[in-house]
């Protein structure tokens, strides 16, 4: 069974830039959603995924992901997906004994950035980087799914 162990912050500043080890474009999209699981795909930088993922809310979940085809992914993206898609560039930001994500959004969720941490036990210890501000981990407005249907932009607009 696949889980996922993940914790994820704002970013504060651009701190993190200089420890980036590499940058890899992603647009993923929404191929169904409801309140038990998500399915996704996922183009990251030349290949392709398709994803499955709990809804639960929190810091554990479980999910499963699986190779495909980039031209089937450019498929779903184009005709299938529920939602348009969700666009960022994933840095990979090693730091203190794990390897941070930091995933700068563009398109329709332009402005946000967050770090993502994975761990292997939700009580983990881990250094927290001086770049890393507030926790969002248990803020749905921050999952991609959330972003997909509702983006960053126009949170603007509600305040």
């Amino acid at each position: 069974m696949g889980r996922e162990i993940e914790r994820k912050f704002l970013v504060a500043g651009d701190g993190w830039r200089a420890a980036a080890v590499d940058a890899v474009p992603m647009r993923q999209g929404y191929l169904a959603t409801d309140p038990a699981c998500s399915v996704r795909v996922r183009i990251e930088g030349e290949a392709a995924r398709l994803n499955v993922k709990s809804a639960t809310l929190g810091v554990e979940r479980l999910e499963f992901e699986y190779p495909i085809p980039v031209a089937d992914a450019e498929e779903m993206l184009a005709r299938l997906c529920t939602t348009p898609p969700v666009e960022k560039v994933r840095y990979r930001v090693p730091w203190g004994g794990h390897v941070w994500e930091v995933d700068v959004f563009e398109g329709a969720n332009a402005g946000l950035v967050v770090a993502e941490i994975e761990l292997s036990d939700p009580d983990e210890p881990f250094e927290r980087p001086p770049w890393v501000g507030e926790e969002v981990s248990h803020d749905p407005r921050y999952y991609n799914v959330m972003l997909a249907r509702h983006p960053y932009r126009e949170w603007a607009d509600e305040a």
